[in-house]
Formats: C-alpha cells, sequence, structure tokens
C-alpha cells in the first residue's frame, strides 16, 4: 500500500507513465505484444491492466496480466522486492492462488527502468504478473463462511512462509516501515493531516496506549514473515454452488504484496479483522469469525489475545491517517485513498465506545462457538 520510508517524498517519487509508454515496457522489457491496457488504482506505484495479443510464437499462457511499475524511492531497495516476488512464486508452489511473476526477455523477474525526467533520472523497478480473475471482497455480501475462510488463509499463509528461505530474506526486516503494526509511534508525525478534531485525539489515545501496552508485550509475541495488506482489495473471491444450492465462496487470488515485512502472527489477524470490519454492516462481529479460521491454524496464545483489540484500533489509525497525509499529496486520487475512511473513522468510534471488554467478549465468545460446532 505504502513505500513507508519516503513518506516526504512520496508525491515526487510516484511513476507517471503514460498508457502508450507502459505498453511499450511490456514489449521491450518482456517482449508481448499488448492490445489493450489500462490503469488500474494504486497507492504509490503505478499498475496497469494489460491484455496481450498472441503470435505465432506465443500460443500458450495467459492473455492477461499486471504491469506493476514501483515508486522511484521503494525502487531503491531491490532485494525486497525480488524477496517479496520469490514469496509470490513460493507460495504458488505451494498451492495458494498468488499471481505467477513473468520473467523478462533477458530471463530476469524484475527489470530496472532509467526515465531521464528533465531535471533528474529516475529509475523504477518493473515487474509483470499474470492477471488473477475473482471479485475483490468489496463488491461481495461477506459472510461468516467467509470471515472464516479468510482468516484460515491468513494463518495458513504466515504459518507457510516458515519454511521460506532466500538469501536476502533481512530485507523484510524493515525497520521504520510505517505500514508496519510496531511502527504506529510513527504516526505522530502525520498527525497534522487530520486538523484539530475528535478524531485525532482518538488517534492520539490509540498511539499512547500502543506505546504502554503494546510495545511492553512485542518480545512476547511470535515472529512471523507478514503479508500484512490482507484488505477488501486484495482478496480475490469466485463462488460456486453448494449441495444445496447456495453460493459458496472460495478465495480465488492474494494480491499485492508489496508490505510483507517481518512482524507477528497476531498482527496478521488484526490486520485482516479491521479490513474486514470496512465492508461489514455488522462491523463488531467480523473479529470473532476471522479469529475462529485464523485459530484453526495458528492459535493465538493468551498474551497476544489480549494485544489484539489495540491492534486492530491501532491498524484504523494507521491506514486514516495516512490516508489523509496522501491525499494532500495525491488530490487526483482522493477517492480511492478515503475507501476506508468513508466507515473507518465510524468503527473506530464505536470500538472505542463500547470499549476492550465488551468487544472481547463478543469475538472470544463466537470464536469459541466454532469449537462446538456452532457458528454464531
Amino acid at each position: 500500500m505504502s513505500s513507508g520510508d519516503g513518506q516526504q517524498s512520496q508525491a515526487l517519487t510516484k511513476p507517471t507513465f503514460s498508457e502508450v509508454q507502459a505498453s511499450a515496457l511490456v514489449e521491450s522489457v518482456f517482449g508481448l505484444k499488448v492490445s489493450k491496457i489500462q490503469p488500474l488504482p494504486s497507492y504509490d506505484d503505478q499498475n496497469f491492466h494489460v491484455c496481450i495479443s498472441r503470435t505465432k510464437d506465443t500460443t500458450d499462457g495467459p492473455n492477461e496480466y499486471v504491469l506493476k511499475i514501483t515508486n522511484s524511492e521503494s525502487s531503491k531497495t531491490p532485494d525486497l522486492i525480488e524477496v517479496q516476488s520469490h514469496i509470490i512464486i513460493f507460495l504458488r508452489a505451494a498451492g495458494f492462488p498468488t499471481a505467477s511473476v513473468c520473467r523478462t526477455k533477458g530471463d530476469n523477474i524484475t527489470s530496472l527502468m532509467s526515465v531521464d525526467s528533465g531535471s533528474e533520472i529516475k529509475s523504477y523497478l518493473v515487474r509483470l504478473l499474470t492477471y488473477l480473475p475473482g471479485r475483490p471482497i468489496a463488491e461481495i455480501p461477506i459472510s461468516p463462511q467467509l470471515l472464516y475462510e479468510i482468516g484460515r488463509v491468513a494463518a495458513k499463509l504466515d504459518k507457510t512462509l516458515e519454511k521460506f528461505h532466500h538469501p536476502k530474506l533481512s530485507s523484510l526486516h524493515r525497520e521504520n516501515f510505517i505500514w508496519n503494526l510496531k511502527n504506529v509511534p510513527l504516526l505522530e508525525k502525520y498527525l497534522y493531516a487530520l486538523g484539530q478534531n475528535r478524531n485525532r485525539e482518538m488517534v492520539e489515545q490509540v498511539v499512547q496506549l500502543f506505546k504502554d501496552e503494546v510495545m511492553t508485550k512485542l518480545s512476547h509475541f511470535r515472529e512471523c514473515i507478514n503479508h500484512g495488506d490482507l484488505n477488501d482489495h486484495n482478496i480475490l473471491i469466485e463462488s460456486s454452488k453448494s449441495a444445496f444450492g447456495d453460493a459458496v465462496y472460495q478465495v480465488s487470488g492474494i494480491l499485492d504484496f508489496d508490505d510483507m515485512s517481518y512482524g507477528y502472527y497476531v498482527f496478521e489477524v488484526a490486520i485482516t479483522i479491521m479490513y474486514m470490519m470496512i465492508e461489514s454492516k455488522t462491523p463488531i462481529q467480523v473479529g470473532g469469525h476471522v479469529l475462529a479460521g485464523f485459530e484453526s491454524v495458528v492459535p493465538l496464545t493468551p498474551v497476544e489475545r489480549s494485544a489484539l483489540f489495540l491492534l486492530v484500533c491501532s491498524r484504523f489509525c494507521q491506514s486514516l491517517v495516512l490516508a489523509a497525509h496522501s491525499c494532500q499529496l495525491y488530490p487526483e486520487n482522493e477517492e480511492y485513498l478515503m475507501i476506508t475512511a468513508k466507515t473507518g473513522w465510524k468503527h473506530l468510534q464505536q470500538m472505542f465506545d463500547m470499549g476492550q471488554k465488551a468487544v472481547e467478549e463478543i469475538w472470544f465468545e463466537t470464536a469459541k462457538s466454532y469449537e462446538s460446532g456452532i457458528s454464531m
């Protein structure tokens, strides 16, 4: 979702390739002839949906791809992007519905493109991934069965990555990465984007509670690699009919591995709960179903569970504060950037009003009901 470390210069680092330039990239770097191309929404990179026309030499393979052009700041960390790309390949081999990473004509998985912008030369890392089928969760009425399935997939993904090895794996230790949940205190320098109001007071309270109650527990959490951005636009769904004729939804695609970093199992479930709340008409109920699915693979420890409420609140704060900040940099992107904000402030306020004990009771009781086979 965000490059994190280069927030101040973010507006200057986002690529601005035209559709014609992007088509030329696909042809020159990957050797594929473009028949149609259109931009996709993106936070601070540039993405294009690419359809290719087959020639006699390229009759096999997919016809649809996503061209990813990484912002110039993140393009300075090619090791990180290489590791993220290898994780996508690894997860696909392990049976996850991730994209295939296409190789360049020179048989690499990324290519560094230099562009003369007049005042300076900027470099952008370019990748091509296969386009995955399915609809984003944001477009589908979300059911307890689907929430459970998403929680289960999130835990399975992190658990599977315990077996991932790569010589540059240490690049996932992203110390000042603004989207890593352990860096919630870094939000303080972006609070100005909220102005002076009740929302800002709420965020200040959450940040303080995070410092007092979560930072002290970090050493007790179990570490793992986090996807870090399992939001309602990064999970794709396809439906099939059950034996009873009902629509049953399965996860058909997992997108956007750009926020991957070392974190903790409890971070992944907190982030997933927060994003699934955004689309729900009964947001407080969501956590228990996601938690039950997650814990069917990775049961949380008591200390991890005790931090869950604050971690969900903290992720709301990250998303809301950084969206407000980015809107000042990219006013033309406001509609995409403010997706979460439409309901996010309302949900955060509701969690605050109910309090930790009441929300936890709903989550934990719902999760417990799955153990006895009666989901609430």
